[in-house]
């Protein structure tokens, strides 16, 4: 089930909070009824950033291994042309 809460329940009632992220779900907290934030367990955020992170190191070994650099317009094209096939 979703999870919204206000952001004063992190301070106020942070053991709730607690057992909802460590069971796996995320809370989504708001903020004069607008969405200020999310909260998620270590074992949540690094399944999202984990594969992030290791391409973002491929990245910097094959910049390190190769003097070929290329504009923010030329990769952006390169990935438009990769979605936008089908």
């Amino acid at each position: 089930m979703l999870q919204i809460r206000p952001v004063s329940d992190l301070r106020n009632k942070f053991p709730d909070i607690e057992k909802i992220v460590n069971a796996g779900d995320p809370v989504y907290l708001t903020k004069n009824g607008y969405g200020a934030m999310v909260v998620l367990s270590l074992e949540e955020y690094s399944k999202l950033t984990d594969g992030v992170e290791a391409e973002l190191d491929k990245a910097d070994r094959f910049a390190a291994e190769n003097a070929t650099r290329m504009s923010h317009e030329e990769v952006f094209e390169g990935l438009r042309r990769k979605v936008n096939v089908q």
